[in-house]
């Protein structure tokens, strides 16, 4: 603690813990209790109250206290420069005094409204340029070619989106917000790991539930549920997406013999085509050839059952060296269009997607939605300002992170972006 006025005149008390020397009834630790101010306010202090009375208390004392007051003053109350409110947004909420405020209204103030809830605006605002981003927005360069000059085709080249989220992701609702994306291909990059491969199907075969996060372990397991954070999965779910994939995977061995090697991209659309169900964003991204890329395709469920399937009928070669050529090549030859990335969660699918749009010297948009912290050095905590020094975003971009749950955060800004797109302003 520093030191106080005392309410009678102008006599200060230092009320810090520390063993203080007193010298003239002053506190010399005052410098330490306020060390900003200790250049302006050395030798003036409180008058100790052994003291009170003695020679301190004269004029001369209060006129010395007065000029160290004047002295604390000008740095305590120091002038403030202006802010030039084009730059500086003020900070306001949501009127809810306004029956008519709605959705789109609360999602309009966050911007205003600071911490992350602005960051959150910022991503609005990001999303929407990537939506809205035309090559006719762009001055033609020197080198373009007669049919990069026509009209028609500038405004036809909009952003290549880049949409990476965990698997946990797809074990929650947010399943259902990446289905409505790839059904209206409003992404056109899908990267993601294992599980959210094998739980977007796991879910045409079998539902999952809410559960608690605080629910035993032991005892889960003595039931035959397996615990995704407060979601539960049955483990008959995994029994039946075995019976369905093994007969699939035998089918890929035979067609492997005469046709190409499989890649995880190809054995992923695949699966998008047999499952056959509309609730399944692998479905639509077979459908509207949305490529879906997943480097650690062996690292879960699905690694399980290609495992057992080696065991028993051995043979099957999935390539994930034509794959990564593909994924880089998906950035380096966007050009002439802008690419942008959004990115829920960490891990692999951020780190794949910023690495394939380091070959193109970064990404023109970026947008992360995670709740990891940069100090331990991941990759999942890294702000985006550390992917510019990789060339991963470039340089000019105005990324956003924002620090918050994505089964949160997504929901709001796809209401305020690729819905808006879909559906107007209804």
């Amino acid at each position: 603690m520093g030191c106080a006025a005392a309410p009678a005149g102008i006599r200060f008390f230092c009320f810090c813990r520390r063993k203080t020397k007193r010298k003239r009834g002053y506190c010399v630790a005052l410098s330490r209790c306020l060390p900003a101010a200790a250049p302006a306010v050395r030798g003036f202090g409180h008058q100790a109250p052994e003291m009170a009375g003695a020679g301190t208390s004269g004029s001369g004392g209060v006129v010395r206290d007065v000029e160290a007051l004047e002295g604390v003053r000008s740095i305590v109350l120091k002038p403030s420069e202006s802010l030039d409110e084009s730059r500086f947004t003020r900070i306001a909420g949501a009127d809810f005094n306004n029956p008519g405020l709605g959705l789109e209204g609360l999602l309009g103030s966050f911007a205003s409204t600071g911490f992350q809830a602005s960051n959150l605006g910022d991503a609005i605002d990001v999303v929407n340029q990537m939506l809205d981003w035309r090559l006719s927005h762009e001055k033609p360069g020197e080198d373009c070619d007669e049919a990069e000059l026509d009209p028609k085709y500038r405004e036809s080249m909009k952003c290549k989106i880049f949409l990476g989220f965990t698997s946990n992701l797809v074990s929650s609702g947010i399943r259902d917000i990446v289905r409505f994306l790839a059904q209206h291909h409003m992404v056109d990059v899908i990267v993601t790991t294992a599980g959210g491969i094998e739980e977007d199907l796991i879910k045409c075969l079998a539902p999952t539930y809410r559960g608690d996060f605080s629910l035993p372990g032991a005892l889960l397991r003595s039931k035959g549920l397996n615990r995704i954070g407060n979601l539960l999965v049955p483990n008959d779910n995994y029994c039946k997406f075995e019976n369905w994939i093994m007969p699939l995977f035998d089918q890929m061995l035979l067609e492997q013999s005469t046709e190409n090697i499989w890649t995880p991209s190809k054995v992923i659309a695949r699966l998008g085509k047999e499952i056959n169900d509309e609730s399944s964003y692998l479905y639509w991204a077979y459908k509207n050839n949305i490529p879906v890329y997943c480097p650690a395709l062996t690292d879960g469920s699905l690694g399980d059952m290609l495992f057992c399937h080696a065991v028993r009928n051995p043979g099957l070669i999935i390539d994930i060296v034509q794959d990564i050529r593909l994924m880089n090549g998906e950035a380096t030859h966007a050009n002439p269009r802008k690419t942008g990335i959004i990115v829920l969660g960490g891990g692999l699918p951020k780190h794949h997607i910023c690495n394939a749009n380091m070959f193109r010297n970064g990404a023109d948009y970026a947008v992360y939605i995670n709740t990891a912290q940069e100090f331990d050095g991941s990759d999942s905590g890294a702000q985006p300002d550390e992917a510019v020094s990789w060339g991963k975003i470039k340089g000019s971009a105005k990324p956003v992170k924002v620090h918050c749950d994505a089964s949160i955060a997504f929901p709001l800004i796809v209401s305020a972006t690729f819905a808006r797109k879909v559906h107007g302003s209804k």
